[in-house]
């Protein structure tokens, strides 16, 4: 299970959402994190309706631990219109630990040091539900 961070205001950009995706986003508001793979392979992120190696559509649904490490943090200053009231903020690509590479906004400093522990939280809007990333235990 992942942890959820409540927010007083609606998202900023609601994210895509597509019948195909809908597991995700259901796991996720029940604070599971999930992705797909096919057969024993790799997981993929984000979820795909086939594996992009085989291009078998032979998918299953896993979930994942959402814990992982720090590869790469940066702040944003020049922000798209829908972000400008949130700038600057961060911006993290983070390694799982099952292999999974993902970009997510990042709730921590941009000083925090690279390879340092952090988790996948859900964020729940007013108004829906995203994700981002955050060092272990803030």
């Amino acid at each position: 299970m992942i942890s959820t961070v409540e927010l007083d205001h609606a998202h900023p950009y609601p994210p895509r959402k597509t019948p195909f995706t809908i597991p995700f986003w259901e796991a996720l508001a029940e604070g599971r994190f999930v992705t797909t793979r096919v057969g024993n392979s790799a997981p993929t992120f984000p979820p795909r309706d086939f594996d992009p190696e085989t291009w078998s559509r032979d998918v299953e649904w896993v979930e994942l631990s959402g814990r992982g490490r720090l590869y790469s943090v940066t702040s944003i200053h020049a922000a798209p219109e829908a972000f400008r009231a949130f700038a600057p903020y961060q911006v993290a690509i983070v390694d799982l630990e099952e292999g999974v590479r993902l970009v997510a906004a990042f709730l921590g400093d941009v000083e925090t040091p690279l390879d340092s522990a952090v988790e996948i939280v859900a964020l729940r809007y007013t108004d829906d539900i995203a994700f981002a990333a955050r060092p272990v235990g803030d």
